[in-house]
């Protein structure tokens, strides 16, 4: 059955672009931003995506209005793909989004634990549920496409994608692959090895990203140099794509990173002769924002360079994202001149016609409004919930390991909740929700962690909440036990980047003031591990790694309080002082694996 439905589909795609002018076929390989996305612009330059990325410096800009709502995405969606209908040749564009942890870009959508997270689970089942409800929640937004999973294997938490890594192991990131059958559904069996699937309109096109090498770059850097032999990068960073590639995965997003000195996105051998070629994927090989224009120094200048070299590589989308009128004319200079070949060209467009009928957007290029109830709903919240339960890593439970802290009391007499991450919604969902660099505060709808205390413990019981805890406080007797909730503020990229990877905002003195006249449970809201001092970790009574947990604040209270027990295994390694990055297995604070339960390490 896969080799017939492969068979219509390339008698598809041959036919249609056989009626293409060079012109159209170009469009076709352009990507530009909703901003510049003029119904002009998609109907005569035969655009072939349209993306809304959470970017700061776009403001409100690139979203429909504040706090925009999933009829309010479909509506816009749907205007964009009626100008690209009455083109020509009538060929629908695909919405992409940033969809990284939930459709993030929509207000009231569920917000799951970032992949750190994730991969603390261990559980691929849980990931491809992930999957599923993300998908649903994109597509009722009208969008056909999300920019995940990212399979980078984190080797430096100085990375500032570091949580955008389920692990620093390969073979954990191989696992938690299991998402791109859930956001794309589970191919067939026999079906044709590198051929990109969709299972469906309730399913998203999904991009595994950032090929290659990205989470292995020197000292952490974002968008740095990776240095290390073929052979290492294909054990290390490549096998991920691999799993993906097996289930069907439609498209693949360079990565901005270098590997041994030369950026990727304009390398041949590994974009095309490897990943094309050797591997066998016949998807759609997408640049990152503005991935190109790093090609030459100083950054795009010579953009018919940077043009040539990138489509000549491999790449067959170029994520532009604003001078897409430049783009358009370089490239066809280009081809003109026999600089880029007539075939790179067809090549390119055949991959993207071949997803486009895969997605079934030719069928059904319009939103489906019916699924916009199923945004933020309780089973999708009860899923993320669940995700945050098994994501939490116990990593210290008593000063005595003969008396355990955890779980705790939720009928004691009156407990302190402190931390600037106690009540903060923004905080627990870090990066990429909301806006790409995120922010603190309630920028969505959630359950904080002080909010999910309330409401378990018992009627009799008095929470006091103070962010910073006052000396009237900390003087009382009468305190049974305090929950400390620190961490690290929202951030992406090049923000996240941290030589000293401290607990900011004076994390470790609020733990330590507090932990001085209160037994403490300590949280910590991260994207990865931070510097623990033994001075500290003694103070306190227990620790919980809680990671980046996301809306649902409950799933911490499940396993503080004892409804479940502790299930999270650290997805790296937890290093004890900075000097020791990249951290290898030798003499680490918690090993890679670690995690505590209430019965057993």
């Amino acid at each position: 059955m896969g080799k017939v439905i492969e068979e219509h589909i390339e008698a598809r795609v041959k036919q249609l672009l056989s009626r293409m002018t060079l012109k159209e076929k170009v469009g076709q390989m352009t990507q530009i931003e909703r901003q510049v996305a003029t119904p002009a612009a998609i109907r005569d330059h035969s655009i072939g995506i349209s993306l809304s990325l959470s970017l700061i410096f776009s403001g409100l800009g690139n979203v429909p209005c504040e706090k925009a709502l999933p009829s309010e995405w479909a509506d816009m969606v749907d205007e964009f793909q009626r100008s690209a209908l009455t083109s020509r040749l009538g060929i629908p564009l695909i919405y992409g989004t940033d969809a990284v942890h939930g459709n993030g870009n929509s207000y009231g959508a569920t917000i799951f634990p970032h992949n750190v997270g994730l991969g603390a689970t261990r559980d691929a089942d849980l990931a491809r549920r992930i999957g599923v409800a993300t998908a649903l929640e994109t597509r009722a937004c009208g969008f056909h496409y999300t920019f995940a999973p990212c399979v980078a294997v984190c080797k430096d938490p100085r990375w500032g994608r570091c949580y955008e890594s389920y692990s620093e192991d390969t073979e954990i990131v191989s696992k938690m692959t299991s998402i791109v059958s859930g956001l794309q559904g589970q191919p067939p069996q026999r079906h044709p090895k590198g051929y990109p699937f969709m299972a469906g309109s309730n399913n998203t096109i999904a991009s595994a990203k950032h090929f290659v090498g990205e989470g292995g770059t020197d000292k952490g850097v974002n968008e740095g140099n990776a240095v290390l032999s073929y052979d290492d990068l294909e054990r290390i960073h490549m096998k991920p794509y691999l799993d993906c590639i097996s289930q069907g995965v439609c498209t693949i997003m360079a990565s901005y990173n270098s590997w041994n000195g030369d950026r990727v996105h304009g390398h041949r051998f590994l974009l095309t002769e490897i990943l094309k070629d050797k591997i066998g994927f016949k998807g759609i090989l997408i640049s990152d924002w503005e991935g190109i224009d790093q090609l030459c120094e100083p950054e795009g200048s010579d953009y018919r360079l940077c043009i040539s070299l990138a489509i000549n590589a491999g790449i067959d989308m170029v994520m532009v994202p604003f001078r897409y009128e430049k783009f358009i004319e370089e490239l066809i200079y280009l081809v003109e001149s026999r600089e880029v070949p007539m075939s790179r060209i067809d090549d390119a467009v055949a991959r993207i016609l071949r997803v486009k009928f895969v997605a079934g957007v030719f069928e059904h290029p319009f939103a489906d409004k019916s699924l916009q109830d199923v945004v933020g709903c309780k089973l999708h919240r009860d899923l993320a919930r669940e995700a945050v339960r098994k994501s939490l890593v116990l990593l210290k439970n008593g000063k005595d390991p003969m008396k355990p802290f955890l779980p705790l009391d939720r009928n004691a007499k009156r407990i302190l909740v402190a931390g600037t991450h106690a009540d903060d919604l923004g905080n627990q969902c870090g990066g990429w929700t909301a806006t790409k660099y995120g922010s603190s505060g309630q920028i969505t709808i959630g359950t904080t962690i002080l909010e999910a205390i309330k409401m378990a413990v018992g009627d009799d019981t008095e929470i006091i909440y103070e962010k910073y805890s006052s000396a009237d406080t900390l003087t009382r007797q009468d305190i049974s036990f305090a929950i400390v909730v620190v961490g690290e503020a929202p951030y992406a990229e090049c923000r996240g980047y941290s030589s000293e990877l401290v607990i900011p905002f004076n994390g470790t003195d609020v733990i330590s003031s507090i932990a001085d006249r209160i037994p403490v449970l300590a949280i910590l809201i991260s994207g990865r591990p931070l510097v623990l001092e033994p001075w500290l970790l003694e103070k306190m009574d227990a620790l919980v790694a809680a990671w980046l947990p996301g809306t649902e604040g409950e799933g911490i209270v499940d396993a503080i309080f004892g409804d479940f027990d502790f299930e999270g295994r650290l997805p790296v390694t937890w290093f004890k002082r900075v000097e020791q990055l990249p951290m290898h297995a030798a003499d680490p604070l918690y090993p890679l694996g670690f995690g505590m339960t209430y019965n057993k390490v």
